[in-house]
C-alpha cells in the first residue's frame, strides 16, 4: 500500500500558535479540517501553517493554539497535524471583523461585520453577548436582526459546547445543532444519562455512533440499558429494510451479533421493552408497539368500513357507466366496465395493473360519477407529484395523504384522525404501492366509516420505501374485491415504453423498434462503467434536448439502482451539476456544493416544513448571510437554515427507489452488473415505468437479462394479510 505521510508517531509533541486565515477543507459530518494558520508571537514565520485536525466549528479570524506533530504529505507538503486544538474568540477588531464576516453568526454578513466593528471596536464580541441592545445603534440592525444575531450567537456557542463534549465520535455541525434545537441547554446533561437517546430522536445519528459515546461515558458494555437500545437498533433497522415484525429467537441473535451481550440479559431486555409497551409480542413475533397498532388499526378499520352501508342514495350503475362512457366520449371494455361497477358498489376495492391500461381512466370516470351525484370526493396519493398528475387527469383538486390530513408539529400528530374525522363521502387513493403501514393506518383512522374507499395501484411495483407491503396483502388476503386490468390500451408513439414494461413483468426480453426514428424506448448497449457514464451524460445533456426538445433542467430524469460507487446517483449527481448548472452563487456543506437552480430532492420527512422523502424541488435562492436557502416544490417555497441541508441531495439523479410515485416525460435509466444484488425484475419494471414519453436504458444485456429473470421478490415480515384473512 503506497504511503503518503511519513512515520511520525514517535516524534515529539510540538505546540504552534496562530490566527485562522482560512479555512481550505471542512467535514460538517465529522468536523475534520484543513485550514491554513497565520502564526503570532515574536519569532513567529510570516508563512501560513498548513494545519489538518478534527476540530468543533473551527471559524476564520479565531486564535488558536494547537498540539501536533509535523508531517510530511507526498502530495500537499509540510503540515501541522494536531491531535489537539483550542480555539479563543479573536481580541483585536481585525481579527473580529473577519471571525464575524465568515458567515459563523446568522445576519452578519463582511459588510455587516466592518460596520459592526467599525462602530465598538475591539468589544464587538462583548457587546453581541452582554449588550447586544446596542446593536440597533449600528445601521442596518433592527429589533428583528438584532434578535437574530443574538440567537445565532447563544447557539453556536451551545453548539461547540457539544461538539467539544462529543470530540472524537465523529458528530459535526448538522447533528449537534438539531441535538441542541431538541434538548436545548441540557443537551450534554441528557446525553451523559441516556446517550441511546440520540440514535432514537436525533436525525442523522445512529446506533454506532450512540455506543461509541456510550463506551466512552464508561457505561457497562453489558448493561440492560445497552441491550435494550440493541434490541430497539435492531427492529428499527429491520422497519427501514421493509419488515413490520422479527421472530423473538432472530431479534436476540442478530442482536447478538452487534452487541455480544449473554442471552439471558438479552431475554430480560426484550421482557422490559415489552412491558414498557415499546415492543409487542404477537405469538413470538417481535413488533415495535406503533406497527403492531398500525397492522390492527388498519385490519379494523376496513372490516368496519366493508360492514358499514353506504349513507348516500344507490347509484344506476348501468346508466352511470353510460353516462361516463358518452361523457369522455369512450367505450369502455368489459373489464373496465366492471372495475367501475365495482368501485361503485362495494365500500372498499382495489384496482391493479400495469402501465397503458386504464387506470387512470376509471378513476377520471370514477371522479366524474361522484361529481354529478355531488358525493363530497376527495383524490389522495403519497406524494407530490402523484396528486399533481392525478389533479391533471381528472381535472378534480388531489391532495397528497400528509396534506390531506394536516399534520400539527406542536402535536405530532394530524389533525384528522380517529376522533375528528375527515367529511368525505368518497376517495380514491392512487399509487397504493407507495403506501407503508403506518401511513396507511393514519389515512384509514381518519376516514367515516360510510364513505367508499377505492384503491389504484400497480402491485408489480416496488413496495413501499417505509415497513410493510400493503397493497400486497389487502389483495391476497382477500378480504375485499379486486380488479387486474390487463388489456393494454395506451401506444402512444410506438408504445414501446408500455409493451417492454408488460414484456419484463412476464418474464420476456424486451423489443426495440426497427425504424428508430418514431420510438420511445432506445437501449444501448455498453458495459464498461466509464462508457455507460459518458453515454447517460451525452443522451441527458446533449442528444435528447437536440433530438427530442426536452429540457434536461425540467424533463429529463437519470435513474440508477443505487445511491453509491461510481455509477451510483451521489456522483452522477456531481457530473450532471458541472455540466448543466454554470451558477456561481453556491452554499458548500456536508461535502456537497448546492448552486442556485439546482434539482434537489428531500430525504426525510420533514413535517415541521410540510416536504417528504423524495419530494423533488429546485433551489431557488441563497442567502449567506442569513445562512439560509429556500427551495421551489412546484409554487410552494420551502426554507431551510445552511445546518439543515443535509436533508437536501442534488436530484439530476437519483436511485429507482427513490423515483417511486413520480412521473417524468423523459427516463435515462443505467443496469450493469456493477448493480448485480439490486437486478431484480421489479426494478427495472419500476424505472421504466417511470417515463412518459421516452425511455432510454443504458447497460449490459446481461444485466438486464439478470434483472428480468429475477423474480424473487425479497419477502417482508408483515402480518397483516393474516389479521385480514381471520
Amino acid at each position: 500500500m503506497k504511503k503518503t505521510e511519513q512515520n511520525i508517531e514517535d516524534s515529539p509533541l510540538e505546540k504552534i500558535e496562530g490566527i485562522v486565515d482560512s479555512i481550505v477543507y471542512r467535514s460538517e459530518d465529522t468536523g475534520y479540517t484543513v485550514c491554513a494558520v497565520q502564526p503570532t508571537g515574536k519569532n513567529a514565520q510570516k508563512e501560513l501553517i498548513p494545519l489538518v485536525c478534527n476540530s468543533a466549528a473551527m471559524w476564520v479570524g479565531e486564535m488558536i493554539t494547537a498540539e501536533g506533530r509535523w508531517t510530511r504529505h507526498a502530495r500537499h507538503g509540510n503540515q501541522f497535524k494536531a491531535e489537539k486544538v483550542t480555539c479563543l474568540a479573536p481580541v483585536t477588531a481585525k481579527g473580529i471583523e473577519r471571525y464575524l464576516g465568515s458567515g459563523m453568526v446568522r445576519g452578519i454578513g463582511k459588510a455587516m461585520a466592518k460596520r459592526l466593528v467599525k462602530k465598538f471596536g475591539d468589544n464587538t464580541l462583548t457587546i453581541i453577548d452582554k449588550e447586544s441592545q446596542k446593536l440597533e445603534d449600528v445601521e442596518g440592525i433592527g429589533p428583528s436582526r438584532r434578535k437574530m444575531i443574538k440567537d445565532s450567537w447563544v447557539e453556536q456557542k451551545a453548539i461547540r459546547d457539544i461538539m467539544v463534549f462529543l470530540k472524537g465520535h465523529e458528530i459535526g455541525t448538522a447533528q449537534s445543532t438539531r441535538i441542541y434545537k431538541h434538548y436545548g441547554n441540557d443537551a450534554i446533561a441528557i446525553i451523559t444519562d441516556n446517550p441511546y437517546r440520540l440514535c432514537k430522536e436525533i436525525w442523522g445519528i445512529g446506533f454506532k455512533t450512540a455506543d461509541s459515546i456510550a463506551m466512552s461515558l464508561g457505561i457497562p458494555p453489558q448493561s440492560e440499558m445497552r441491550a435494550r437500545a440493541g434490541l430497539i437498533y435492531m427492529l428499527e433497522t429491520m422497519s427501514e429494510e421493509g419488515h413490520c415484525f422479527c421472530p423473538d429467537d432472530i431479534l436476540i441473535e442478530k442482536a447478538q451479533e452487534i452487541l455480544e451481550i449473554p442471552t439471558d440479559i438479552m431475554r430480560i431486555a426484550l421482557a422490559k421493552e415489552i412491558e414498557k409497551n415499546n415492543f409487542f409480542n404477537d405469538h413470538g413475533n417481535i413488533y415495535l408497539f406503533d406497527l403492531y397498532l398500525a397492522e390492527v388499526g388498519v385490519t379494523k378499520k376496513l372490516q368496519k368500513l366493508i360492514a358499514t352501508p353506504i349513507a348516500f342514495r344507490p347509484i344506476d350503475i348501468d346508466k352511470a357507466i353510460e353516462w361516463a362512457g358518452n361523457h369522455m366520449h369512450l367505450d369502455f371494455d368489459p373489464m373496465q366496465r366492471s372495475a367501475i361497477k365495482m368501485a361503485l358498489t362495494q365500500k372498499v376495492s382495489i384496482i391493479t395493473g400495469g402501465p397503458g391500461v386504464g387506470k387512470t381512466t376509471i378513476i377520471k370516470a370514477l371522479v366524474d360519477v361522484f361529481k354529478v351525484r355531488k358525493l363530497k370526493t376527495a383524490l389522495v396519493a403519497p406524494t407530490g407529484r402523484a396528486a399533481k398528475r392525478m389533479e391533471e387527469a381528472t381535472k378534480h383538486p388531489a391532495s397528497t395523504i400528509h396534506r390531506l390530513l394536516k399534520y400539527q408539529p406542536h402535536t405530532g400528530g394530524f389533525s384528522f384522525d380517529t376522533t375528528t374525522q375527515l367529511e368525505v363521502e368518497a376517495v380514491i387513493v392512487d399509487e397504493m404501492s407507495m403506501v407503508d403501514i403506518r401511513l396507511m393506518a393514519s389515512f384509514v383512522s381518519a376516514l367515516p366509516d360510510s364513505c367508499i374507499l377505492v384503491m389504484v395501484g400497480d402491485i408489480d411495483q416496488l413496495p413501499s420505501v417505509g415497513p410493510g407491503t400493503v397493497l400486497s396483502d389487502l389483495i391476497h388476503s382477500n378480504a375485499m374485491p379486486f380488479m387486474r386490468l390487463e388489456t393494454i390500451f395506451r401506444q402512444e408513439h410506438g408504445g414501446f415504453i408500455v409493451q417492454n414494461a408488460h414484456r419484463i413483468n412476464k418474464g420476456e426480453s424486451l423489443v426495440t423498434p426497427e425504424n428508430e426514428e418514431d420510438s420511445d424506448f432506445y437501449l444501448f448497449k455498453t458495459q464498461e462503467p466509464e462508457d455507460v457514464i459518458k453515454i447517460a451524460l451525452d443522451l441527458v445533456t446533449k442528444k435528447i434536448p437536440e433530438k427530442f426538445g426536452f429540457n434536461p433542467l425540467t424533463d429529463i430524469q437519470l435513474l440508477t439502482p443505487m445511491r453509491k460507487n461510481q455509477l451510483g446517483a451521489d456522483n452522477l449527481n456531481v457530473l450532471l451539476q458541472e455540466k448543466l448548472n454554470q451558477s456561481d452563487v453556491y452554499v458548500q456543506r456536508f461535502g456537497r456544493k448546492y448552486k442556485l437552480g439546482d434539482r434537489v430532492m428531500q430525504m426525510r420527512n420533514n413535517y415541521d416544513k410540510e416536504v417528504y422523502n423524495g419530494d423533488i424541488g429546485r433551489i431557488s435562492s441563497i442567502e449567506s448571510e442569513n445562512q439560509k436557502l429556500t427551495v421551489d416544490y412546484d409554487g410552494r417555497i420551502v426554507t431551510y437554515e445552511f445546518s439543515e441541508i443535509d436533508e437536501l441531495v442534488l436530484a439530476y439523479a437519483c436511485s429507482i427507489h427513490k423515483s417511486q410515485g413520480s412521473e417524468y416525460p423523459v427516463v435515462v435509466i443505467l443496469m450493469t452488473t456493477q448493480h448485480y444484488k439490486l437486478l431484480q425484475r421489479n426494478l427495472l419494471y419500476t424505472a421504466i415505468t417511470r417515463g412518459r414519453k421516452l425511455v432510454c436504458l443504458v447497460g449490459s444485456t446481461k444485466a438486464i437479462y439478470i434483472a428480468i429473470s429475477n423474480n424473487e421478490i425479497r419477502m417482508r415480515r408483515t402480518g397483516l394479510r393474516e389479521k385480514l384473512s381471520r
